[in-house]
C-alpha cells in the first residue's frame, strides 16, 4: 500500500501542475467546433470581404484590448449589408499573450473554415471569434449552440447526489458571474468526500447583469440534454458558456488573483428569475459532509487519498477501451448516438433493395429514415469486408471529431454481434463517379460547378491536414468518396484508411498498403511511406479527373498511356493543355482557370513528395491569380511509361508491368510491396 500511495502522490501532483500550466501551453489553441450556416454569402473580391478582412485584423491587431479578454470592431457604412461586426472573446483565466496568440490563430482559420459564409461563429477551449453582417455587440444570442461532454458516465450509486451537487453549484457559479466586470467566475464543490466538482461558466461582458443571467439559465436548463449522467461536460452558446469536470481543468492561481482584486460591482438593477432545473429524485448528503471532510486530520486524508486513488486506477484499467480514445480535455465535439439494430433495420425497411444508394470498398450504403423522420445514409460494412473492427472503431473515431462543411457528418454508429452499421447524414446527390463519369449526367458539371467542387474537396481536405494539433491523412482520396450535397457541394466520405498524426509527426510507414492503385503516391505503393503529401498526389488526380472527365483507370482498360498523369503530362509537354478538357465543357469554361488547375493538378503529382505544394498553398494558388506558379517537375518514371507506350504503338515485344486493379473501381485494392 505504501509503494501504491508514494506513486499515487506523484501522479496526482504531476496532474495537477500539468492542469495548471496547459494555459500557458506554447501549442496551437484547441480547436472545438465552428458554425458558419450557409445562409449569407458572399463573393470573391466583394466589399463584405473587404469590410471582414479590415475587422479580423482589427481584432488581432496589438491594439487590442487583451488584458480584458474581449473586444469588438465594425467596418462598412451604417445600414449596409455589407458592414462587418466582429467580437472576440478569451477565456476569463488566459494570460493576455495566450488571449492574443488565440485570436491571432482563430482569425487565420476563420476564412479556411468559412470562406464565403457572412456569419461565423469558431470556439477554441481558450478563445471564440464572431463576426457577422448583423449587429451582435451587446446582443445576446442563446444560439447557435454546441454540447459537448465526457462519454463516461457517473456511478449509479452516485447519481442523486452528483446531480442535486452539480445543480447548484452551477446556479451559485451563475449567480456570482453575472454581476461581475468581467462577467466570469469559477466555483468548486464537493459531493463526496474525495471527489470535487469544478465549474466555469462566462458571459460576453458586453451583455448587461441581466442578460446574462438569462443567458446561462438557458444554457443550464440544457444540461439534462446535452450531459445527464456524464462526469464532464459543457454548453457553448454564441454568447455564454458553462463547463464542469472531476478536475481542475481553469487555472485556479489567475482566477484567484483576479477575484482578490477585483472590485465588487453593483446588484443588478432588474430582477431575473431564478434559475431552474429539472427535479431531481432523492436527496443527496447534506454540507455536513464538507464539514466532517474538513475536519478530518490531513494525515488521515492523504492515506485515504492514495487508497482511493489505487481503487480508482483499478476501475479506470476497467474502463480504458472506452475512453483511450478520447481527446486531451476528455471531450468529444459531436453528439455520435449508438443505434440499435432494430433502429437500423425498420429505417431500411430490412435493407430492402429499394433503399439501396450503392456500394463501396467495405459494404453497402442504404437510404433510411429515423423514427424521428430525418433521412440518413446507412453504411453496412460487409462481414467479408477488409474493413475489421479496428477500421470500424477507427472511422468512428476520427469522423466523430471532425466538424467541417466539407467533411460528410458521421451521426451515429450501430454495434451489434458482426454488424458494424455507420449513420451518415443523407447526400442526395450520391458521389461525384455517379456523374462525372457518366456520359448523360456530366452535362450537369458546367465548368463552375467543377472548379466549386475542385476549391471544396481542397478545403476539406486542408481542415483534415491542419486540425488542431492533430493531422489526419485520408489515404484514399477518389471520385467515388466524394459525396455531393443538394447544392452540387463536395462532401469528403470513408475515413476507414484514415491515420492521425502527432504535433510533430510528418511521415509514417506501412507494410500493408491499402487504397485505390492510380490514387495513390509512388512513394505509398511502393514503399509504403505516406504523408499529409500522400493526400496531395490523390487530389491532384481528381483534379485531372474533373478537368478530363475521365476516370484514371480507363487509361488501362483502353490500351492508351498508363494513366491518366502520364496523357496530361504528354499534352502539357506539347503545349496543348485544352485538349484535355472534357468534351461536355467544351466551349463553356475560362480558359485561364482550366490551365491553372491543370498546372496545379500537375504540382500536385510530381514524384518527389517534397516539391508537391501543401493544401494551404494550393489554395492560394486557386483563389490568388497573381500568384506566379512553379513549374511542375517531370518525373523519370513518367518519361519511362511514356517511351514504352510509344514502344508498344510501334509494335515492340517489350510490356510493361502493372500493378492489379480492383475489378470495382468503387473498392478497396490491396498491394503489398516487394
Amino acid at each position: 500500500m505504501s509503494s501504491c500511495f508514494k506513486s499515487s502522490v506523484s501522479l496526482i501532483s504531476i496532474f495537477f501542475f500539468m492542469s495548471l500550466n496547459t494555459v500557458s501551453s506554447a501549442t496551437d489553441p484547441t480547436y472545438l467546433y465552428h458554425i458558419c450556416p450557409n445562409t449569407t454569402t458572399f463573393r470573391r473580391n466583394s466589399t463584405y470581404l473587404t469590410n471582414l478582412r479590415t475587422v479580423l485584423s482589427s481584432l488581432s491587431s496589438p491594439n487590442a484590448t487583451y488584458t480584458s479578454r474581449f473586444d469588438n470592431a465594425t467596418a462598412g457604412k451604417d445600414n449596409d449589408n455589407n458592414r462587418v461586426y466582429g467580437v472576440f472573446l478569451c477565456r476569463g483565466d488566459v494570460s493576455a499573450e495566450i488571449c492574443r496568440d488565440c485570436v491571432a490563430f482563430a482569425v487565420n482559420e476563420t476564412l479556411q473554415r468559412c470562406p464565403r459564409e457572412k456569419e461565423t461563429v469558431i470556439w477554441y477551449d481558450e478563445c471564440m471569434v464572431r463576426y457577422s453582417n448583423q449587429s451582435i455587440v451587446g446582443q445576446m444570442r442563446i444560439r447557435p449552440a454546441v454540447f459537448l461532454r465526457n462519454t463516461q458516465n457517473i456511478t449509479d450509486n452516485q447519481v442523486s447526489s452528483f446531480n442535486e451537487s452539480l445543480a447548484a453549484l452551477l446556479i451559485n457559479v451563475a449567480m456570482k458571474a453575472a454581476p461581475s466586470s468581467n462577467k466570469f467566475a469559477t466555483e468548486k464543490a464537493n459531493f463526496t468526500v474525495f471527489q470535487t466538482i469544478y465549474s466555469l461558466v462566462q458571459c460576453t461582458p458586453d451583455l448587461t447583469n441581466q442578460d446574462c443571467e438569462s443567458c446561462l439559465r438557458q444554457a443550464i436548463n440544457w444540461l439534462p440534454r446535452c450531459c445527464d449522467r456524464r462526469i464532464g461536460g459543457r454548453v457553448i452558446a454564441a454568447s455564454c458558456s458553462f463547463r464542469y469536470e472531476l478536475y481542475p481543468f481553469y487555472n485556479e492561481t489567475i482566477t484567484e488573483a483576479e477575484a482578490a482584486v477585483a472590485p465588487s460591482p453593483p446588484p443588478s438593477t432588474v430582477a431575473a428569475p431564478p434559475l431552474k432545473l429539472p427535479s431531481q429524485k432523492g436527496k443527496g448528503k447534506s454540507s455536513k459532509v464538507i464539514v466532517t471532510a474538513v475536519a478530518v486530520p490531513v494525515s488521515v486524508c492523504l492515506l485515504l487519498l492514495g487508497a482511493a486513488y489505487c481503487l480508482q486506477a483499478r476501475r479506470r484499467n476497467k474502463l480504458s477501451a472506452e475512453t483511450e480514445d478520447l481527446d486531451e480535455d476528455g471531450l468529444t465535439s459531436t453528439e455520435t448516438q449508438q443505434f440499435q439494430f432494430s433502429a437500423i433495420e425498420a429505417a431500411t425497411n430490412k435493407f430492402s433493395e429499394s433503399n439501396k444508394l450503392g456500394h463501396g470498398g467495405f459494404g453497402e450504403v442504404y437510404k433510411g429514415q429515423l423514427i424521428s423522420g430525418e433521412t440518413v445514409a446507412i453504411k453496412r460494412l460487409s462481414r467479408e469486408s477488409t474493413q475489421g473492427a479496428k477500421e470500424f472503431k477507427n472511422e468512428v473515431d476520427v469522423v466523430a471529431k471532425l466538424q467541417h462543411r466539407n467533411l460528410a457528418k458521421l451521426l451515429g454508429y450501430c454495434l451489434d454481434g458482426e454488424e458494424k452499421i455507420l449513420v451518415y447524414e443523407f447526400v442526395p446527390n450520391k458521389s461525384l463517379d455517379y456523374f462525372l463519369f457518366d456520359n448523360e449526367k456530366k452535362g450537369l458539371l458546367d465548368w463552375q460547378r467543377r472548379y466549386t467542387i475542385i476549391e471544396g474537396i481542397a478545403r476539406g481536405i486542408l481542415y483534415l491536414h491542419r486540425d488542431s494539433r492533430l493531422t489526419i491523412i485520408h489515404r484514399d482520396l477518389k471520385a467515388s468518396n466524394i459525396l455531393l450535397d443538394a447544392d452540387m457541394n463536395p462532401k469528403i466520405s470513408d475515413f476507414g484508411m484514415a491515420r492521425i498524426f502527432g504535433v510533430d509527426q510528418t511521415q509514417a510507414n506501412t507494410q500493408r498498403i491499402v487504397g485505390t492503385y492510380g490514387y495513390m503516391s509512388p512513394e505509398y505503393a511502393i514503399h509504403g511511406q505516406y504523408s499529409v503529401k500522400s493526400d496531395v498526389y490523390s487530389f491532384g488526380v481528381l483534379v485531372l479527373e474533373l478537368i478530363t472527365g475521365k476516370k484514371n483507370s480507363s487509361f488501362y482498360e483502353d490500351g492508351g498511356l498508363g494513366d491518366l498523369v502520364t496523357y496530361v503530362w504528354k499534352l502539357w509537354i506539347e503545349n496543348s493543355p485544352l485538349e484535355l478538357v472534357d468534351e461536355a465543357m467544351r466551349g463553356n469554361f475560362q480558359t485561364n482557370e482550366v490551365i491553372r488547375c491543370i498546372q496545379i493538378a500537375l504540382l500536385c503529382v510530381q514524384d518527389v513528395s517534397s516539391v508537391r505544394p501543401s493544401m494551404d498553398n494550393i489554395l492560394v494558388m486557386m483563389d490568388s491569380f497573381t500568384v506566379t506558379l512553379p513549374i511542375p517537375k517531370r518525373s523519370e518514371f513518367l518519361l519511362r511509361t511514356m517511351k514504352q507506350s510509344r514502344d508498344q504503338r510501334s509494335g515492340a515485344s517489350a510490356t510493361s508491368k502493372s500493378l492489379p486493379l480492383s475489378v470495382d473501381d468503387s473498392s478497396i485494392t490491396i498491394v503489398y510491396p516487394r
